[in-house]
């Protein structure tokens, strides 16, 4: 009788894996309606043929990221309301918010990762549906949070791959500069034009594409991550910040914190920066109206900011202590500051736009649903 309880039992312990297995390889086709209309909250100056700086401020939901079809789709479709505007010519500049190709992680995924209210819930499907590659990317994972690394590194090279044909193939197709926000990979670069994941630490990194769809000079790693990404991504010296040359002009990128700090506007004034993109993220529903808690990064709030904590808004302390603020310590004409918009599971969001030049800032009005601001240089 034992003999064939421990039979049942080893039959039953088959059954399951089997149908455990089954599950992990089981992607159903998604059917997911988005909302891909945009506003232009902002249209300064007139088209003299030195080009322009295009932010757009999208609207973005788990399920956008389903797939990669998904959410070119609606990019596309903001960039079809640019140009039915006159906004796209061979000298824009279009920019994106940070962590845009992030989420990247769950295109593909189970619809249990998108129908997850939390992104605890849904990290913890997308390990169950890859026990094997999630096992081995534990082994090679660096940093105190190791499942977040790890389901990133286990997805890098398809995530690498997924970036560049998206958002590479939006330059190409709508002939742009595309600052494509940003996402985050184990120590990538650039090899004869192809963005490839490598085995390092994980970086928080923009690319920009020109208008043929190529990359323009290796990915610009964040230099000054926030305390939510400390845990497993890694910091790169500022120095290590580089201007590209683009029709409009020579653009630099600061990702989100990263123009907060005067030693990344004195990094890119040194190569004579013209033009400033940074793609920004800000967490939080209200965020924006609520009491300013104080910056803080690995290294520290920045030296030469004096605010305390409390003394302004959370908006405002944007506007002093960041681009519009200190675009003047450069010999830049104007830069935009990008944010993303929507309910990525349970992250939240805020943060409005706005277009700095020496003069002052303009600032994108609150609204719902994606915006487009412009500037004509």
């Amino acid at each position: 009788m034992s003999r064939l309880i421990r039979r049942g039992l080893l039959l039953a312990l088959v059954f399951a894996l089997t149908g455990y297995a089954t599950w992990t390889q089981w992607r159903p086709a998604s059917h997911y309606q988005s909302d891909l209309h945009s506003d232009l909250a902002l249209n300064l100056g007139n088209d003299q043929g030195r080009g322009n700086l295009l932010g757009i401020q999208p609207e973005l939901f788990g399920a956008d990221y389903r797939s990669v079809l998904h959410l070119q789709r609606k990019l596309s479709a903001y960039l079809d309301q640019a140009r039915q505007n006159g906004l796209l010519n061979a000298k824009t500049i279009v920019i994106l918010p940070e962590h845009i190709g992030t989420w990247l992680v769950a295109a593909g995924e189970k619809p249990e990762v998108f129908s997850a209210n939390h992104l605890q819930h849904a990290m913890l499907w997308l390990a169950l549906s890859h026990p094997l590659d999630l096992g081995l990317a534990l082994l090679q994972a660096q940093g105190a949070e190791r499942l977040s690394d790890a389901l990133f590194r286990m997805k890098a090279e398809q995530m690498a791959a997924d970036y560049q044909s998206l958002f590479g193939g939006l330059a190409e197709s709508y002939g742009v500069t595309l600052v494509a926000g940003s996402i985050v990979l184990p120590e990538p670069r650039v090899e004869e034009g192809v963005l490839h994941a490598g085995d390092g630490p994980l970086y928080n990194v923009s690319l920009v594409f020109g208008p043929n769809g190529l990359p323009l000079g290796q990915p610009q790693r964040k230099a000054f991550p926030i305390p939510s990404e400390t845990g497993f991504t890694a910091a790169a010296p500022s120095s290590a910040l580089r201007v590209v040359d683009t029709p409009a002009g020579r653009l630099g990128v600061l990702i989100c914190a990263d123009s907060w700090y005067p030693q990344s506007y004195a990094a890119l004034a040194e190569q004579g920066v013209e033009l400033l993109a940074v793609p920004a993220f800000l967490t939080g529903n209200g965020l924006w109206q609520q009491p300013w808690g104080g910056y803080t990064t690995f290294a520290g709030t920045p030296a030469d900011v004096a605010t305390r904590a409390g003394e302004l808004s959370e908006g405002d302390a944007w506007l002093r202590h960041s681009l519009p603020g200190r675009l003047s310590s450069t010999q830049a004409r104007a830069g935009l500051t990008v944010f993303m918009r929507g309910q990525l599971w349970d992250l939240g969001s805020d943060g409005q736009s706005v277009v700095a030049q020496p003069e002052g800032h303009h600032l994108i009005d609150e609204g719902r649903g994606a915006r487009l601001l412009n500037l004509w240089l």
